[in-house]
């Protein structure tokens, strides 16, 4: 039997390249020299360190290592120079240390959904290298200041500091130099003034500019217009005032226009050029932010909407209710920690799933939106399409597809009616490389990365023809951070959560690598992680020590014994026991168990 064999690298030291085969990535990454980086770039990063009064784990990496290109979340290129500093989601709490502007070839810093503070380095917007910069989701404040004129021109492509507390005027000059750039997320703060018009006579390529829940007010400028590819304009929740110019539907490729919540005036007259809507029936897309329903007591958005859902796809919160019968217990078909889900049948037949998540835990409406409208960019054929939210009051719900055949749950563990019988191995196989391709997206494409925090059999759904797709994905985002009382739910489930979280509850992508294992020696045994019977051994340390004993086929669900797979499936078991190594820095990363299983599904079809 082949062995497999993982490589040993960090989370974030890993290519973000959406496109490309698995294949070609690993032959690139195996092919990369290895990488030191100067004492220049080492003294600047360990500068930021010392900056920080919370690390989350990262001294022990940086300061026990000579090279930081072998750190936790830095990235190197060829000629061993930091390219990336990759620290999403890592508890990060301190002051951003503008040292960073020092990293001459630094293009992609991203530090969001941590707890940083203090303003934001001016150096790191003006940098001459960082193309993408990403502080979305922290508590950065005080004013974003204005660039000198003197400023040449800067390669920044991507700006999110989203979700922050900064206020003050927005700047207006400095977009002057920012020749490149292609998208500027500056929603969720208390920016005040007018919005500037300098986007797009600056930058030709500008394309989402995003300042919902600001205090702008005045006008909409009407030199928008000029931004020829401007796709997406969002200013909701402001004080803008007057009407819409006519100018900004000169822009042909604008498709999503949001200012909603303002004190704006007249008619709005839609267009939609016909080549666009031809294209987009041929091409079977999704429309984005096709209805908003705005009351005095609740308010649904409908980011996307599924092809025949709805009467010409619209859908008010009425519909919602009338679908489930008034949020009736009978309609109920799934339960956790963030809430019930209901089946929801609407009127022309087609049915919808409605997660209604608990009041007392949420964000408010401002956070809240934010945080949907982020996880409503995660878009993958092996993640649950979210297609909306409501808001209700206090009440908050998520409006998603519905999966005709459940849960791996469901059908793994329903001893009623001998369920997992009927999941011979090729369709255990085909569920597992869905679900690990859902969590590579989140992995290693979402910008910021998502990690899941509660990846487990129940939330791995089935479509009937039992395509799997992951559920449930980034919903801890969308709860208070002060919830103790759920702090187990938000950091996994029993049976599920990786051992260093007894240390420390920060969730990482290490964590979801050991949860995802735990998921592949489900779909191996067909046991539960926890038995029901107090007896018997949790899953994991019972697969361990059978396979030390060399009675790795006895784990084998009985089932699937005899069917001629053996080979297959204990290869799925090796790659299953590195997932779950109680050394977190041992584990595979997401992308190298993708491409584990698409080899023992190639040998499969042989």
């Amino acid at each position: 039997m082949q062995t497999l064999h993982f490589s040993n690298r960090t989370d974030n030291n890993k290519l973000h390249i959406p496109s490309l085969g698995v294949a070609l990535v690993l032959l690139i990454c195996l092919a990369s020299p290895a990488s030191s980086c100067t004492a220049q770039e080492k003294g600047s990063l360990l500068q930021f360190l010392a900056e920080l009064s919370r690390d989350g784990g990262l001294a022990a990496s940086w300061r026990n290592g000579t090279d930081c290109c072998k750190w936790d979340g830095i990235t190197c290129d060829r000629d061993k120079t930091v390219t990336a500093v990759l620290l999403s989601s890592q508890g990060l709490k301190g002051h951003i240390s503008p040292s960073l502007g020092i990293l001459t070839r630094l293009q992609h810093l991203d530090l969001s959904h941590n707890s940083l503070s203090g303003g934001l380095p001016l150096e790191l917007v003006w940098s001459s290298s960082i193309t993408i910069l990403d502080v979305s989701f922290n508590q950065l404040n005080g004013t974003l200041d204005e660039l000198p004129s003197s400023t040449p021109v800067r390669p920044l492509q991507v700006l999110n500091i989203s979700s922050n507390l900064l206020t003050g005027p927005f700047p207006s000059t400095t977009w002057k130099a920012m020749e490149n750039l292609i998208t500027l997320n500056a929603s969720n703060n208390s920016f005040t003034g007018q919005i500037p018009s300098e986007f797009c006579n600056s930058s030709p390529s500008f394309t989402v500019l995003d300042l919902c829940f600001n205090q702008f007010s005045g006008r909409i400028p009407p030199g928008l217009g000029s931004c020829s590819k401007l796709r997406v304009l969002k200013a909701g929740r402001n004080n803008l005032s007057g009407t819409l110019p006519d100018e900004l539907f000169n822009a042909n490729s604008l498709e999503c226009l949001s200012f909603p919540k303002n004190g704006l005036q007249g008619t709005l007259e839609v267009r939609m050029k016909e080549s666009t809507a031809k294209n987009r029936r041929e091409n079977n897309e999704d429309a984005e932010v096709t209805s908003f329903y705005s009351g005095s007591e609740q308010t649904l958005v409908m980011m996307r909407m599924p092809q025949g859902k709805g009467d010409e796809n619209k859908l008010k919160f009425t519909d919602i209710l009338k679908a489930t019968n008034n949020f009736d217990k009978e309609n109920v078909i799934g339960c956790g920690g963030y809430g019930l889900v209901y089946k929801a049948e609407l009127t022309d037949g087609s049915i919808l799933a409605i997660k209604k998540l608990n009041s007392e835990m949420c964000l408010m409406e401002r956070e809240f939106s934010a945080e949907v409208d982020a996880l409503s960019m995660a878009q993958h054929e092996n993640l649950v399409p979210l297609w909306g939210y409501c808001i209700q009051g206090n009440s908050r719900f998520l409006v998603y597809s519905y999966m005709e055949n459940g849960s791996l749950d469901d059908w793994l563990h329903n001893s009623y009616d001998d369920a997992s019988s009927f999941l011979d191995w090729p369709t255990r196989l085909k569920i597992a490389q869905g679900a690990s391709l859902g969590l590579s997206y989140i992995h290693d494409v979402c910008n910021p990365q998502i990690v899941h925090r509660d990846i487990k059999s129940s939330n791995i759904l089935l479509d009937k023809e039992f395509k799997a797709y992951v559920a449930d994905f980034g919903l801890a985002r969308l709860i208070l951070p002060n919830q103790t009382h759920v702090s187990t739910e938000l950091a996994g489930t029993m049976g599920y959560i990786p051992p260093e979280y007894g240390q420390s509850w920060v969730a990482t992508l290490r964590g979801d690598m050991y949860s995802f294992g735990v998921v592949l020696l489900e779909l191996l045994t067909g046991m539960r992680p926890v038995p029901v019977l107090s007896t018997s051994k949790e899953l994991v340390p019972w697969v361990l020590q059978m396979r030390s004993e060399g009675k790795q086929v006895e784990v084998l669900d009985p089932t699937l014994r005899g069917t001629g797979y053996e080979e297959q499936m204990l290869k799925v078991l090796e790659a299953a026991c590195k997932c779950v190594n109680h050394n977190q820095f041992m584990r595979p990363t997401i992308m190298e168990v993708v491409s584990c299983l698409d080899s023992i599904d190639a040998d499969l079809q042989m």
